[in-house]
């Protein structure tokens, strides 16, 4: 028996690709720094693949990018933020779980590019004062849970949950440490509604294997950009990305 038998990973190169630096995307949104480019993963990956084999292919991905997120930031978070947040975020996978096979991918994806872009003319043509205050609970836990929501069908939770905690402004470390956490929380609860969809088989588990070394990569290069870069930059960072974020599952919608 060969390798390829006893592994049998996905070999097409175009797939990789797109993939690496998908992946890479990914690995620097979870560090915090251009936070919502990872949005653009599942879709890049899609041009190669299905959209499902695309996040089942991140999923190991995700928890390994996940571990080195929090083992970078474990001293900066907010405990108290999480502990509204997780709860929320929970909510939106358990919809996402039951929802999977009845929604059209391309449908959530338009959903969560015109939510993310809406946000972005609101926060330019509006921008929030010195003294305004944060987001109102109620708005939070819609957001938070439509977060948890869209990571469950395309790893795409960063734009609604950022249209909730950005305008704390919390500082960049305290921010990335901060979703660092609520999405290993998130990720990690994905695993048995994956299984249980049949989502998880060996040949992703091989790709995913594959792909591996690339994601410690963009988490580093993440967190050194992210503790070197003003608050004011940094910001400007997540704005942008969550732009391309938005315009790219807007155009998928559509296509």
């Amino acid at each position: 028996m060969t390798l390829l038998a006893a592994f049998p990973l996905i070999t097409d190169p175009i797939f990789y690709a797109m993939a690496i630096p998908a992946v890479l995307l990914m690995g620097i949104s979870k560090s915090g720094f251009g936070a919502g480019f990872g949005s653009l993963a599942v879709p890049m990956m899609a041009l190669a693949v299905t959209v499902p084999q695309a996040a089942a292919i991140l999923m190991p991905l995700l928890f390994v990018m996940d571990v080195l997120g929090m083992a970078a930031f474990r001293k900066d978070f907010d405990l108290k933020l999480l502990r509204f947040l997780i709860p929320c975020g929970l909510v939106g996978i358990v919809v996402g779980a039951l929802l999977f096979k009845v929604l059209n991918a391309h449908t959530v994806a338009g959903i969560v590019g015109g939510f993310t872009l809406l946000f972005l003319a609101q926060r330019l043509l509006f921008p929030p004062k010195a003294d305004s205050p944060p987001p109102p609970k109620w708005l939070g836990a819609i957001l938070t849970a439509t977060s948890g929501f869209t990571s469950f069908i395309a790893h795409a939770g960063g734009p609604p949950i950022n249209a909730y905690v950005i305008p704390m402004r919390l500082s960049p470390v305290r921010f990335t440490a901060t979703m660092a956490f609520f999405f290993f929380v998130i990720n990690l609860s994905k695993w048995i509604p994956y299984a249980w969809l049949g989502l998880l088989d060996w040949r992703n588990a091989a790709t995913s294997l594959v792909l591996l070394p690339v994601a410690p990569l963009g988490v580093w290069v993440g967190v050194w950009l992210a503790r070197r870069i003003s608050q004011v930059l940094f910001y400007r960072f997540v704005y942008v990305g969550m732009f391309l974020t938005g315009v790219k599952l807007v155009w998928d919608a559509l296509v």
